[in-house]
């Protein structure tokens, strides 16, 4: 079983819930998690993050993965010339980290321990 869960998309808006309604929509769900990042809300809405405020420090993220496990991808990384840029450390849904890839692409990894893909 792969150790990547799911790929999230990162949208930032600028009005977190004026955005809400047209990603529940695309993403047929109601669900809505929300929730607080240092200076950033965020809203979980299926296959997007929504993130609204002081995003700027993170506005370099390709896309934010759900890990079961993170000790694979600091092997990958170390293995690769990979470098992580911030973590690993806890973060409302786990443990997180930021990664710069040697091509220059940054993604945060957040580790779920899931069994199974998230709906």
């Amino acid at each position: 079983m792969p150790d990547i869960a799911a790929v999230v998309a990162r949208v930032y808006v600028e009005d977190l819930e004026a955005a809400i309604p047209l990603y529940q929509e695309l993403a047929q769900v109601k669900a809505v998690d929300r929730f607080a990042f240092r200076d950033v809300q965020l809203a979980r809405v299926g296959p997007f993050l929504l993130l609204s405020g002081n995003s700027t420090a993170c506005q370099d993220r390709v896309a934010t993965l759900l890990i079961r496990r993170l000790a694979p991808v600091l092997t990958a990384l170390e293995r690769v010339g990979g470098h992580i840029i911030d973590g690993l450390s806890p973060a409302p849904n786990g443990d997180r980290l930021i990664a710069c890839h040697p091509d220059g692409s940054v993604f945060e990894y957040i580790e779920t321990g899931d069994t199974e893909p998230p709906a």
